[in-house]
């Protein structure tokens, strides 16, 4: 079940809050809207919201425009979460939490995180270096005295901690943090991709661009040794507590069962929930909107570190010029994304636009599909957190509708919008 998931959430300063839940009935779909408050919640008068190009778009709008795309694209559950000069200006969800027990998704729902897991990280990896307990250039394998390939799983859970299949490859030894946050280890995306399912390096160390997974664990391997923590620990301390994430972490929890979202299948079904992950930093985020919105505004508020690390990590690390990110065309090489110097940092993607960098990350396993992304010059971003299959046929639409951004490249990154003409149609 671990597998097949991954291919690969400060006080609140609330805005607006609302819940939206679709009833069905022999008549059809009806819309209920329920508005609710936090105690700290700004005046309900902000009735636009402010984008990119300083366009705005009123917020009941938006709200109808959501909705038309979620029956459209036949996408089951959907929250929307906008920032504006660094504040939450908008958040509101769609559909379903369990579709076929008629569920309401809320923004304090709990839901799957996947690859939003490598952002929070990404903060967590500045923090140690803050501390001087890392290195972004130091070789992984210098914190230890045993090799690294000697290391193994504590649990069958664990599968990742197993790195005995590194033992032959001595380029492991040149892998460093930066080349793991940036994704340029040589590692593939998880192993379960290889055809014997064992670790392998497939380029020489920080030469080239290649997602992978296993390169955020090998790194959080180290940091554990280190520290003499687990990654629940260090995220709690470091970030989750700070920011009051208190719905928040990398390993399924108790509190959690009250209310949780299940990932659905493009035809509706359910999947089974997973909540045996052994936490993985790049991929077991459990969260909630609300919460991921606490990370998101801390971020763009640039706070938990120093303009020195948040400048590092929107640093472009890596020029990236493959025609996907995933699949068959993340080995073949293309300028299409130069206008946009698609680039990436440590643990976002990066894109430059007219209004500043962009810095992007995405979530994707089997029945949840997130996309996020901030400009931090405009202190302004979205996130998009869904649990169907067909939330990501309408992130291109959601994009411009809600902050003007036609700058991300979709076709990169695999969102085949649901209305595309098919080719050779009239």
């Amino acid at each position: 079940m671990a597998a097949r998931r991954h291919l690969e959430s400060h006080p609140c300063p609330l805005h607006e809050h609302y819940l939206v839940t679709r009833t069905r009935s022999a008549l059809g779909l009806a819309l209920v809207f329920l508005t609710a408050a936090c105690a700290a919640e700004m005046p309900s008068s902000r009735t636009a919201v402010t984008r990119l190009d300083d366009s705005r778009i009123d917020t009941t709008e938006l709200s109808e425009q959501i909705e038309a795309l979620t029956r459209a694209a036949n996408v089951h559950g959907l929250t929307v979460t906008i920032f504006y000069d660094a504040e939450k200006v908008y958040s509101r969800a769609f559909g379903y939490s369990d579709q076929p027990a008629n569920k309401p998704l809320q923004t304090s729902t709990e839901i799957y995180g996947a690859s939003l897991s490598k952002a929070v990280f990404s903060v967590l990896v500045m923090k140690l270096v803050e501390q001087g307990l890392l290195d972004l250039d130091k070789p992984l394998q210098d914190y230890v005295k045993e090799p690294l390939w000697q290391n193994r799983a504590s649990t069958s859970k664990a599968w990742h901690e197993d790195l005995s299949a590194l033992r032959t490859d001595p380029r492991y030894r040149r892998i460093t943090a930066r080349m793991s946050m940036s994704h340029t280890t040589g590692l593939s995306g998880w192993r379960w991709f290889e055809p014997d399912q064992k670790l392998q390096i497939h380029f020489e160390p920080g030469s080239q661009f290649s997602y992978s997974g296993e390169g955020m664990t090998l790194l959080q391997i180290v940091m554990q040794k280190v520290t003499g923590k687990t990654l629940e620990q260090l995220m709690q301390e470091n970030v989750f507590g700070p920011l009051g994430m208190r719905m928040s972490s990398y390993a399924w929890q108790p509190n959690f069962e009250t209310d949780y979202a299940v990932g659905h299948m493009a035809d509706g079904k359910v999947y089974e929930k997973d909540k045996d992950n052994a936490p993985r930093a790049p991929s077991t985020l459990e969260t909630t909107t609300d919460d991921y919105a606490r990370f998101m505004t801390a971020v763009l508020r640039r706070e938990l570190l120093s303009e020195q690390s948040w400048n590092e990590i929107f640093k472009p690390q890596i020029r990236i010029r493959t025609r996907t990110q995933f699949g068959a065309g993340s080995v073949e090489s293309t300028t299409t994304y130069d206008p946009i110097e698609l680039s990436y940092g440590l643990g976002w993607g990066l894109q430059r636009t007219p209004y500043g960098w962009g810095a992007f990350k995405e979530g994707h396993g089997d029945g949840f599909q997130h996309y996020s992304i901030v400009y931090p010059a405009k202190r302004l971003g979205v996130l998009l957190m869904s649990n169907s299959d067909n939330a990501e046929s309408i992130f291109g639409h959601l994009l411009k509708l809600t902050i003007a951004d036609t700058f991300t490249p979709l076709e990169w990154e695999n969102y085949v919008p649901y209305d595309r003409t098919p080719a050779g149609a009239r």
